[in-house]
């Protein structure tokens, strides 16, 4: 029987959901790593802020190859065996950062972390879709979204104050490289997946029908124009909320920390604050989808989003005079950034099995990819003359925009709440 014929939730649904939710802590974790020890890197490195960018915007850029490489191999060989090689890619990429000594081999590694980092989401999201009940499905997703969140937690937690524990431990050289050394045990997970995660009943019963993979995938969007409608409109979704949350994000501890003036352990504690919010966001953004629908909730986060973007860049002056309004538009930002849980499903529900990895791999993972030149974006806006006096904050705002065009977007969709996966 498929498990997402079932309307109670078996153990089978927690190992699924508990291994996807891991996957994607850790997948965010890796990622977002690098963003708080920008400061030790740049100063043990001599690395300059355009070099930084470029480390930060090539790991985004490999995780389009990432996705679309996993993703078609997942439709091929399984969900469960594909999540396995992500975890063990990009945990042999961070550790290898801890190693490199100079800035093109760190560059080399971190386009392998972006590999693995690239192919666990849609490998993790398509198991949610294919498994849990169709009037649960948004909100189980959005409990395996909760993993970034958390997984940027863990990050500010190891690169703002583990990091300088490592520094007194072992030496100023040896502080960030530890942080990256210790984040290989990642790859215990697979052990746990092999053991006891149960592979995707839909997936097995369409496994000896086709060999699915990316030509599949190019030939349906060929052959089909409702397909092709659909998987372009979900392209330019995935390409705005994700350059709202990586003008967010990509830069946020590092203009805390230089532009507002805070202390490491400070920037931190904010970031911190945020993620908690954000864990919050996630998981109401999957009961809203559920009652309301996937358009409408994606509408109403988008613009908390954006109001608490805008009011911690373009009007920090006139906030930063009440100590607790600040904090509370970054709250916002947090809150916001939960409709991130509203991908997952929304691209289960349009594609048929055969081809549901690869297009949700393919679509979001590109559009990760084109973030390469966020970071350096916002750079080159910093030396503009008209933003020169909100500094990172101006490049950082633009996230905003992006992510009230991703509210009126999503409405070009159609509204999938409810589908049944067969």
């Amino acid at each position: 029987m498929l498990l997402n014929q079932r309307e109670e939730i078996t153990r089978q649904h927690i190992s699924i959901l508990g291994m996807a939710w891991a996957g994607w802590m850790f997948d965010f974790y890796d990622l977002m790593l690098l963003s708080f020890l920008l400061v030790p890197i740049k100063r043990d490195l001599g690395l300059s802020n355009w070099e930084l960018s470029f480390l930060l915007g090539t790991t985004l850029a490999a995780t389009a190859a990432g996705g679309i490489v996993f993703g078609a191999l997942a439709d091929r060989f399984g969900r469960k065996r594909v999540l396995t090689w992500t975890l063990l890619t990009y945990s042999a990429g961070a550790f290898l950062c801890g190693l490199a000594p100079g800035f093109w081999l760190f560059l080399l590694f971190r386009v392998i972390t972006g590999l693995g980092v690239g192919g666990e989401w849609a490998t993790g999201q398509t198991l949610i879709g294919e498994t849990f009940p169709a009037r649960l499905r948004a909100r189980f997703a959005a409990v395996m979204q909760t993993g970034a969140p958390l997984g940027i937690l863990l990050a500010s937690l190891v690169g703002s104050f583990l990091e300088p524990v490592f520094v007194s431990g072992f030496g100023p050289a040896w502080g960030w490289r530890a942080c990256f050394l210790i984040s290989v045990f990642p790859a215990l997970l697979v052990v746990f997946i092999r053991r006891h995660m149960p592979e995707s009943d839909v997936w097995e019963s369409q496994r000896d029908r086709a060999r699915p993979g990316t030509l599949d995938l190019l030939r349906d969007l060929k052959a089909d124009r409702t397909l092709r409608r659909l998987f372009l409109l979900g392209l330019v979704l995935a390409l705005a909320d994700m350059s709202a949350y990586w003008f967010t994000y990509t830069w946020m501890p590092k203009y805390l920390y230089d532009q507002l003036g805070f202390s490491l352990a400070r920037s931190g504690i904010w970031m911190i604050v945020t993620q908690i919010a954000a864990f919050t966001g996630y998981l109401s953004y999957g009961v809203v989808a559920d009652w309301k629908g996937r358009r409408w909730a994606y509408s109403v986060f988008s613009v908390i989003w954006a109001a608490g973007l805008l009011g911690i860049t373009w009007f920090w002056s006139a906030i930063g005079i009440w100590p607790w309004l600040p904090l509370l538009f970054m709250i916002l930002v947090g809150l916001g950034t939960g409709n991130f849980s509203g991908y997952g499903p929304i691209f289960s529900e349009l594609f048929p099995t055969r081809i549901r990895s690869s297009a949700m791999g393919t679509a979001f993972n590109l559009s990760r990819g084109a973030q390469f030149f966020t970071p350096l974006i916002i750079t080159w806006i910093t030396t503009m003359p008209i933003a020169r006096s909100h500094g990172l904050g101006a490049g950082i705002s633009v996230g905003a925009f992006f992510a009230l065009f991703t509210g009126a977007w999503v409405w070009l969709l159609p509204e999938t709440r409810g589908t049944e996966i067969q």
